[in-house]
């Protein structure tokens, strides 16, 4: 297995990158040192520079660094001349300052230009869940056998889903490694790095730290001690999304005593590996016209709430036993939860509406595709970004019809300074633009959100006590409505009262 990595450091660069840039800015400055000390500054910093930067060859050099590797070449050829000069017997002078000076300031800014890069696109350094329960991890592929496969024309091809499960664990030590993020191996990771990056139009190079980044869940870590059993939360990612793209969310939620299964889609999530090594590339695409893409839209979000009603269904077999399953005895698959995001959102709302065993409906940031009835009839919470003049005009009040339609009590929390991204991983590593991630960091907007689902979920599936309005209220801006109350849409369900 490999090694975890070491605890990041408060630059996002790792040790042997800082020990780079510090060679390399030790260099620049040899050449404006006093005589006396010029010969041996210059071969410390030289000395630092080689080592570090051999190392970096063998573990990999990521694009952020080849800018203070530029830098560091040109200042070596103004640090290192007087020396050659003076071991061949000839005076050793240096450039005079007025022509050595402009170099220097080129060197410089190159130099600066790595952690700069590395900042904007760092490798993503997850926090750390705040539960009382570790975090462990597998992946899972079921079969529909029910369900033919909608995007091929193959008649025997049955819809084949991947599922990622994050559970209440055992704590591990700090020395057991962690999952890696994106992927079960390596070469996964950067399939999955390269597609999500193209599908946006960004060099897959920029966000080459993602595929190098560890979660904090441990794989095939042990189950939790004791007899607690686990509301279960089902998640469907956004459009061309992966499984893996709420990973904090869901390490957080799962510490919290839930299991979380989060699913890819095949031919709509941007590439899914399957256990056989095949790569499914996405046959999904928007073409940019709203009205012309409602109806493919409402197609998809179709097929992903089938999705998740169908990984339920696994859920419940493994909790019963049907296969020797760690996690047997342990679901408690009568107290689940849809969500998603984005077009995930939207397939939760529908698979709330069609399937009664979800007992509530979390939806960030989803535009509602797809017929709004049947009613939902189950607790709901949106959770939306600030409504702006560029923020699609059909949105709110599509959003709000299906609210005020559901019989159980609906929440819209918006949230302010969150993007569209921000409900999901990308703050972790994504430059830091408003327009992208929105304007609460890089930590705030995931904590933001998982509190938000936590308190909704507690209250939903545990009932929790409290004023859950006012609770969401700490958080951003509540708007709730329905005919009925949480309680009280469970009781006209005809089950039992969630257990506290």
């Amino acid at each position: 297995m490999t090694p975890s990595p070491p605890l990041p450091l408060p630059l996002p660069l790792s040790l042997p990158e800082v020990l780079v840039l510090l060679g390399a800015v030790a260099l620049l400055v040899a050449r404006w040192l006093p005589a006396r000390a010029r010969r041996p500054g210059t071969i410390a910093a030289g000395a630092v520079l080689v080592l570090s930067a051999t190392v970096l060859a063998v573990v990999g050099i990521r694009w952020q660094m080849l800018p203070v590797l530029a830098g560091a070449a040109v200042a070596s050829a103004f640090a290192l001349s007087p020396l050659v000069r003076g071991r061949a017997g000839r005076p050793a002078r240096r450039a005079r300052w007025w022509p050595a000076l402009p170099g220097s300031l080129a060197c410089a800014g190159l130099i600066a230009a790595g952690p700069v890069a590395a900042w904007a696109f760092p490798v993503p350094v997850f926090p750390e869940p705040t539960g009382d329960f570790g975090v462990g991890t597998r992946v899972v592929q079921w079969t529909d056998p029910l369900r033919p496969e909608s995007f091929t024309s193959d008649p025997d091809d049955r819809r084949t889903v991947v599922v990622q499960l994050w559970y209440p664990a055992r704590q591990s030590p700090a020395s057991v490694p962690r999952a890696p993020y994106l992927g079960r191996t390596a070469d996964e990771a950067r399939t999955v790095s390269a597609a999500l990056a193209d599908g946006v139009g960004l060099p897959g190079f920029l966000v080459d730290g993602v595929p190098r980044a560890r979660s904090r869940a441990v794989v095939d870590a042990p189950v939790a001690g004791g007899n607690e059993r686990f509301p279960v939360v089902l998640f469907s990612p956004g459009s061309g999304g992966v499984r893996a793209q709420n990973t904090a969310w869901a390490e957080e939620l799962a510490s919290h005593g839930y299991l979380v299964a989060a699913l890819d889609h095949p031919y709509d999530s941007s590439v899914v590996v399957l256990a056989d090594g095949r790569t499914i590339r996405a046959a999904t695409a928007s073409s940019g016209d709203r009205d012309g893409d409602e109806e493919p839209a409402a197609g998809w979000t179709a097929v992903r709430a089938a999705d998740l009603g169908f990984v339920l269904t696994r859920l419940e077999r493994l909790d019963r036993g049907e296969s020797a399953d760690p996690l047997t005895g342990r679901l408690d698959t009568g107290r689940a939860a849809a969500a998603g995001h984005s077009l995930g959102g939207a397939a939760a709302l529908q698979a709330g509406r069609h399937d009664r065993r979800f007992d509530a409906v979390l939806d960030l940031d989803g535009y509602p595709h797809g017929p709004t009835t049947p009613a939902l009839r189950q607790p709901t919470l949106a959770l939306t970004q600030e409504i702006t003049a560029g923020t699609d005009p059909r949105y709110l009040p599509r959003l709000t019809e299906a609210l005020e339609r559901n019989t159980a009590t609906s929440y819209r929390l918006t949230i302010p300074g969150a993007g569209h991204l921000t409900f999901m991983d990308g703050p972790l590593y994504l430059p830091p633009v408003p327009s992208i991630v929105g304007t609460l960091g890089r930590t705030e907007g995931p904590r933001v959100v998982a509190a938000a689902t936590l308190a909704f979920l507690d209250a939903t599936l545990r009932g929790r006590p409290g004023d859950l309005a006012t609770v969401l209220g700490a958080y951003g801006t509540v708007a709730s409505s329905g005919a009925q109350g949480a309680q009280g849409a469970r009781e006209a369900r005809g089950t039992a009262p969630p257990i506290p």
